[in-house]
């Protein structure tokens, strides 16, 4: 198979699709792999090391497209690709299409093949391609709030740590998945006082069983985030629905309730977001204020560590694209039920239930394309 990895051109996204080490994978089983120049620049590869690993350097993006039978890409595509995409391609990335119907139609107009790494989906319900990048946001959502608690980030000016004499901070987590998890762990970590909140009892009591004792669980629901939210430093929405929009749990009347200089930071945001008042950031631009409280939305939160984050997702990824690379999407869909999760948009038609039920659009079957 012909793949091909063009340079992200989302704002501030430093990531690429393939390390060096997944492209020597994919050429020693007989597979061509394109590189756009300098696609591998942000994470630390340069285009030596990808020759090296049996690639084929392209000068642009255009001929990045045109000539590859999967794409592989770490962002969704943008309103600038979306004529690079051609019929019966296979684009192989994150779409979180149900936070953004421009890019859902626009992928049912090409007739590409839309397999999102975020819907793939075992047995046990886990998500293996969203897991890294959900281990790497949990962790940094906690640093980047610490960061804009700080008093010339317009936060209130809390240590979450805390010293001696002085109590640390507080921090509210709602979900107990991978990201709320790996928050957690880090706000744990630098002593703060951490309440994880969710609607799974099972789940609950086992973070009650593995959290270190400055680390509470609370079932979620209004009532109580409407009590937690009044004296929390630093709130972290860690809610995902797979493949369907996360549901509103802050809503605007609450922000009036919280501290001025309260910050939030929605890892949610790619699927919408679970707080109201929240709407995409970037990097350059990640904070903004409404009622005195701080709003970090970055959509690619792990973007700002993309040496980190490409192989994390390398990793993730690679063991999918050898079997797509072999044995062709449909086949490799028909032999693996995780893989064919993965499928979104199939030659025009909305193959994912969670996507057609967010617009309303006509579901079909994925069996029916396969």
């Amino acid at each position: 198979m012909i793949i091909g990895v063009p340079k992200e051109i989302k704002a501030n996204e430093n990531r690429v699709a393939l390390t060096p080490a997944g492209v020597n994978e994919l050429t020693k089983r007989g597979h061509l792999v394109y590189i756009q120049t300098g696609a591998g620049e942000g994470s630390g590869f340069s285009d030596e090391e990808y020759v090296d690993a049996g690639a084929v350097i392209l000068p642009s993006i255009e001929e990045t497209y045109a000539k590859a039978e999967m794409i592989m890409k770490v962002k969704e595509p943008i309103e600038e690709e979306y004529g690079l995409i051609t019929e019966n391609q296979l684009v192989f990335t994150y779409f979180h299409f149900a936070s953004y119907e421009p890019l859902t139609h626009a992928m049912i107009h090409s007739k590409a093949v839309c397999l999102a790494y975020e819907t793939v989906e075992l047995s046990d319900r886990t998500l293996p391609l969203l897991i890294p990048m959900s281990e790497v946001a949990g962790r940094m959502a906690v640093q980047e709030g610490a960061k804009y608690l700080e008093r010339p980030m317009g936060g209130r000016g809390v240590l979450l740590g805390g010293v001696p004499g002085v109590q640390p901070g507080k921090v509210l987590i709602l979900g107990g998945g991978i990201v709320g998890t790996q928050a957690a762990k880090i706000a744990a970590g630098l002593g703060a006082i951490v309440t994880i909140l969710d609607v799974n009892l099972h789940r609950l009591r086992y973070l009650s069983d593995v959290m270190p004792a400055n680390v509470m669980t609370q079932y979620s629901n209004e009532y109580n985030i409407r009590n937690l939210i009044k004296d929390h430093d630093v709130i972290i929405g860690a809610v995902l629905i797979p493949g369907a929009k996360a549901p509103k749990l802050i809503t605007r009347d609450m922000l009036s309730d919280m501290k001025p200089g309260t910050v939030l930071v929605d890892v949610a945001v790619d699927q919408g977001g679970c707080i109201e008042t929240c709407r995409p950031t970037t990097h350059a631009n990640p904070i903004f204020v409404i009622d005195d409280v701080v709003h970090y939305c970055v959509a690619n939160m792990p973007g700002a560590v993309p040496y980190t984050s490409t192989i994390a997702l390398t990793n993730a990824t690679l063991p999918y694209a050898i079997q797509l690379a072999d044995l062709g999407w449909q086949e490799a869909c028909r032999k693996r039920i995780d893989l064919r999760k993965g499928l979104n948009v199939v030659r025009g038609k909305v193959v994912y239930q969670g996507v057609a039920e967010a617009f309303d659009l006509e579901y079909t079957p994925v069996d029916t394309v396969l």
